[in-house]
Formats: C-alpha cells, structure tokens, sequence
C-alpha cells in the first residue's frame, strides 16, 4: 500500500497523526537508550565500589590482626569470626591472609 494511497483512504489529519507519531516514538527510543547506557555504566560503577569496599574491609581487618600481634595484644576475635568470604567472579578472594 503506497503512502498517498494510505493518505487518500484515512485523511490528512490521521495521516500527519501517524507521521507524527512515528518520529516521537524515535525520539523516545533514541534517549531511552541513551538511559539505558547511562544507567548500565552507573551500575558498573556501583559494582566496582562495593568490591573495593569489601577488599579494604578484608585489608583493615589484616592490618588490625598485624598490628596486634605486633603489640602483643589478643586479636579481636569475634571480629575475625564475622569477616566473611569475600566472593568475586566465584573465587574466593586469595589476598586475605
């Protein structure tokens, strides 16, 4: 079915109608993909910190284990029992000591 076919069979005004809104559901595709990006590199971002967070509570908590035995004071223990497994890519994190 041709355009000017389509045109002669709903009018003018429907016609303009459907062009107009064909270019606004473009417009709207193209920035809610812009979004999605947008949103998807945040989301990276967001991973990566919590991953440098749970390694720099693993290296306090090493660094606290160093320092009192160094002093010669008893580890925290019950703070060592808490330390979790920290998890990445399902491999358990090897820099803990």
């Amino acid at each position: 079915m041709s355009l000017l076919n389509f045109m002669s069979e709903v009018g003018v005004p429907i016609f303009g109608a459907v062009v107009m809104a064909f270019f606004i559901f473009l417009s709207m595709k193209y920035i809610f993909d812009s979004v999605i990006g947008q949103i998807k590199s945040t989301e990276n971002i967001i991973k990566m910190l919590e991953t440098r967070a749970s390694v720099m509570n693993n290296d306090i908590l090493r660094i606290d284990l160093l320092v009192s035995s160094a002093l010669e004071l008893t580890p925290p223990i019950d703070r060592v029992a808490r330390a979790e497994n920290f998890v990445e890519d399902g491999k358990i994190d090897a820099r803990r000591d």
